[in-house]
């Protein structure tokens, strides 16, 4: 069993958990793109990227050269250790060769929502102070007034931007030790950008080492005849944590092949798992959705399919679509993850040496990784079967939140333990169960919203005094964001006014799906919104306005 209990000094029982398999070794004094791109000369001539869209294709070769010509092009621009440069692309071909390069140049890489509305883009740039923005042409005008220099993925030359192509070449012509600074483990090298437990974006700090210790621990199960030989799906956002290292870093370390698809469209999602053979999709619940019940399924050839496992971590899934996948996809394991930015990915799995988890686990703990599960009011650790916050100990824990020492102070405790905002349980057989979130994020179609952001945006209307934002369950998204608002008297707006509001200054995947005028807001004696009341309550007129138009 993989669990110790100690005592404290007041003789209470810690109920500390860790993983039933054998600590794994992370290596010192190397990189993240060292790591990842070890003994890659090895297979230059292997596809380590293909586009399911275009076919374009880059090598392992193309990869080691380029995230290299890169790193020294960024260094000539004057790039130092710690500068932050911001990636604002879709998923492409050449995303992981931008992020290692970055890295390898000593920068910090943080990825920004292609999609995200320009304001959104801007408040990240700032708030990371990044030095240099990489993005496409497509994404340019959002970038462009910035006042931080561009570089333009392509080969389209657009005035007042840096041309991708050309400043590799012009690397190549440079001499070999631009401005060469020694790169430590203990080195910054992403910033991704976490709503956290709170709801506000923050700049989570993670080094070389936090993100090789990850891949260590989620990489134990592969063996040596499975190098070379995975290809996985690359449709989970590269910008996410997930989509950088779990996707992008762990397939080049077991150089395998990256499917990459930079929207979801289900026949084209379809033709790409059939025609390059995927046997990994890591994909999130909405699309499972789509697989079940969708008739386009039907045109296609299922017994052609190589897939043997999907990955899904954004939200839990519902029993009887996990059941319905199942019968439906019959060899297909389907494996529920659980993980977070703060603690650089994955953090409990099912993949391992011949484990089984159990339906609606988010299965085992990680090697090298303590895990206990917490009273939040009391601090205690739990026994097994009683649910609590979800703590975590390990090297993969973040730095904390970039200039935010309140935040970090919250979340991680003096003695190193990382409070996930989470609520969940181990059984008797080590599997770890989800049961709610502390934190209020709604998870629209796997992408996180903080209610917090749409609650002040809306708070700027004039004619809105309160407002509380809460998700709202929604069979093709998981969750929608929906808002109770109070107006002020006299006001002439109705609700799809204060939708087409939000929507104006937010992203598409964060808009407001419904509103409700309510006469008040329900809130504890603290001023603190009840977002379970307010959800039910909607959820009750929802139903009562079906039944009286019926």
């Amino acid at each position: 069993m993989g669990t110790f209990v100690q005592s404290s000094d007041q003789d209470l029982q810690e109920h500390i958990f860790r993983s039933r398999v054998p600590a794994v070794q992370v290596p010192d004094n190397i990189t993240l793109p060292e790591f990842v791109l070890k003994d890659a000369e090895l297979y230059a001539d292997n596809v380590a990227f293909v586009e399911a869209v275009t076919g374009k294709k880059i090598t392992y070769g193309e990869v080691v050269r380029d995230t290299r010509r890169f790193a020294k092009a960024l260094r000539s621009l004057g790039l130092r250790k710690g500068h932050v440069v911001i990636v604002v692309l879709p998923n492409v071909a050449e995303y992981a060769i931008v992020a290692l390069g970055i890295m390898a140049a000593g920068g910090v890489f943080s990825g920004a929502n292609p999609a995200g509305h320009a304001s959104e883009i801007k408040k990240q740039v700032a708030a990371a102070d990044a030095k240099i923005i990489v993005t496409n042409g497509a994404s340019y005008d959002k970038v462009k007034a910035f006042g931080v220099p561009v570089i333009v993925l392509g080969d389209e030359t657009i005035e007042g931007a840096m041309n991708w192509n050309n400043l590799l070449e012009a690397a190549d012509r440079a001499g070999a030790n631009i401005n060469q600074e020694k790169i430590h483990q203990t080195d910054l090298c992403a910033l991704p950008f976490s709503s956290g437990t709170t709801g506000l974006s923050k700049g989570v700090m993670l080094t070389h080492r936090n993100l090789v210790a990850n891949l260590s621990s989620t990489l134990f199960g592969v063996t040596p005849e499975m190098i070379g030989k995975v290809t996985v799906l690359g449709l989970i956002p590269f910008f996410h944590i997930y989509g950088t290292t779990g996707i992008c870093c762990a397939t080049l370390r077991n150089k395998g092949k990256v499917v990459v698809m930079g929207r979801y469209e289900l026949r084209t999602f379809l033709n790409a798992l059939i025609s390059q053979e995927v046997t990994f999709a890591p994909i999130v619940p909405p699309i499972i959705l789509n697989l079940v019940k969708h008739p386009i399924v039907d045109e296609f050839d299922l017994s052609k399919l190589k897939l043997q496992a999907v990955m899904t971590a954004a939200a839990p899934l519902a029993p009887d679509l996990l059941k319905a996948f199942e019968s439906k996809f019959p060899g297909v394991q389907v494996q529920e993850a659980y993980g977070l930015t703060e603690h650089s990915c994955i953090t409990l799995t099912h993949a391992g040496q011949g484990f089984k988890a159990k339906k609606n686990s988010v299965g085992f703990i990680l090697p090298n990784m303590e895990v206990k599960f917490i009273d939040p009011e009391t601090g205690r650790s739990l026994p097994r079967k009683t649910p609590g916050e979800i703590c975590v100990l390990s090297q993969c824990t973040m730095q904390g939140y970039y200039n935010n020492e309140e935040e970090t102070m919250r979340t991680i405790d003096k003695n190193g333990w990382l409070h996930t905002g989470d609520i969940g349980y181990i059984d008797e057989d080590d599997n770890v169960f989800i049961v709610d979130r502390i934190k209020e994020l709604i998870k629209f179609k796997g992408f996180q919203v903080a209610p917090a952001e749409l609650e002040a945006i809306l708070l700027t209307h004039p004619s809105v005094e309160d407002v509380a934002v809460v998700p709202l369950p929604d069979e093709e998204a998981g969750e929608i964001p929906a808002a109770c608002v109070v107006m002020a008297a006299g006001a002439k707006e109705n609700e799809e006014d204060m939708i087409s509001y939000v929507a104006s200054n937010v992203a598409q995947y964060k808009k407001v799906r419904v509103v409700h005028f309510v006469d008040a807001i329900p809130k504890s004696p603290s001023g603190k919104i009840m977002r379970r009341l307010v959800k039910e309550t909607m959820m009750e007129n929802i139903k009562a306005s079906k039944l009286s138009s019926n």
